[in-house]
């Protein structure tokens, strides 16, 4: 039978604990406030302003209504209006931006008796903002398409554009065509999510690995127990640490194996450049483990430290959806996180087949939170334990 007033003793018991540690108390009030927020704004956005080139090679009413209504429509941000056609093309498969347009240089041509070609040079790497651009543009050009084969005036509604733009079609009798080249073949939603699956579980295991090896230990009275021999920090963390590094590998080589096996994941960069750059990532997060768990004294705390962090990088670090989705403020924070970084460079090398030195500037950012978070790590550890 519960007695009632040692009862809200108990309760009082706790209440004092939290207060005790107050990082804890911190993290059970902000994570739900960083979750919703993220479900909300982070899951929940509309794919727009997705940075885009158009080349033009051509001048007339016809392309000045295209350019008009491309540069109005809240899908794309037009980063620049170019001639030149291989600078375009560089600029999509460089990542600088997602595709671009290309007017031919016949495109105002009425005299032609061909249809009008266009083409759109798209980054299908990034299957949902490749997706969403691709119907955009084919929208775009069917409309227009019909207009000037039908030799009517276009009116502001019917270009989706602002009153202040109006061109006159009558003279143009051909209708226009769009050519799509994807220029890493049709990705599948599979295809863009596994290889930041693969990253993103790395990260889990690496954090939630440290925290059973240096809090949960810390806890149990193990560490208190090594440390009465004489045996350096250095020593200590370098163990575990190359521990903790080779279990995530042979994880690292499991998860590769069976995302090849089960789902024809193809990995166009090659299995070792894929191994390599999964290996760096586990090592950062190996050393962000480290930070956190440093001088957290049980499991307990060290869960409600890393969950403000790792559940974040998860929904924030274009895991699920691209981070053109989300409002501009988590767009920038993004960058932060070194999650992002492993995804891209795992992106990079899985579905465009890139090499490591085409990822060079991702694997030097994870080199450099390695880095940090290592030093922060051994200077903030705790031996006192």
């Amino acid at each position: 039978m519960i007695e009632p007033k040692k009862f809200w003793w108990m309760i009082k018991k706790e209440l004092i604990s939290l207060k005790r540690h107050p990082a804890r108390l911190v993290s059970i009030l902000a994570f739900p406030i960083i979750m919703i927020l993220l479900f909300g704004y982070g899951m929940g956005g509309e794919m727009t302003d997705l940075p885009i080139v158009v080349v033009s090679q051509s001048d007339g009413d016809l392309t000045d209504l295209t350019l008009d209504t491309i540069k109005n429509t809240e899908t794309y941000h037009v980063v620049e209006v170019i001639d030149d056609l291989d600078e375009g093309k560089q600029r999509v498969e460089s990542g600088e931006v997602k595709a671009a347009i290309i007017l031919p240089s016949d495109y105002d041509d009425n005299e032609s008796s061909n249809q009008k070609g266009v083409t759109l040079y798209l980054d299908s790497s990034d299957q949902m903002a490749s997706q969403i651009i691709e119907s955009s543009t084919q929208g775009i050009f069917y409309r227009l398409s019909n207009m000037v084969a039908s030799q009517t005036s276009v009116s502001t509604q019917d270009a989706n554009i602002t009153p202040s733009i109006a061109h006159s079609l009558d003279n143009f009798k051909d209708d226009i065509s769009l050519h799509i080249n994807k220029i890493y073949g049709n990705i599948k939603y599979i295809d863009f999510l596994v290889p930041a699956i693969l990253g993103m579980t790395i990260m889990m295991s690496c954090m939630m690995g440290m925290g059973a090896t240096i809090a949960g230990e810390r806890e149990t009275g193990e560490l208190a127990r090594l440390f009465m021999t004489p045996t350096s920090v250095a020593t200590v963390i370098g163990g575990k640490i190359a521990a903790k590094l080779l279990i995530e590998l042979i994880r690292a080589l499991i998860l590769i194996f069976m995302a090849v096996m089960l789902f024809n994941v193809s990995i166009k960069g090659g299995f070792l450049q894929t191994f390599i750059v999964l290996v760096i990532g586990a090592l950062c997060f190996v050393g962000f483990g480290i930070m956190l768990s440093a001088r957290t004294s049980t499991q307990e705390d060290y869960a409600q430290i890393s969950l403000p962090f790792s559940m974040p990088m998860m929904f924030v670090s274009g895991v699920f959806y691209p981070i053109e989705t989300m409002p501009w403020i988590l767009q920038k924070l993004a960058y932060v996180f070194p999650l992002t970084y492993l995804n891209d460079a795992m992106r990079g090398v899985m579905l465009k087949g890139q090499t490591l030195g085409d990822v060079w500037l991702d694997l030097v950012v994870l080199l450099g939170f390695t880095v940090l978070f290592f030093i922060i790590g051994v200077k903030r550890f705790n031996r006192d334990v």
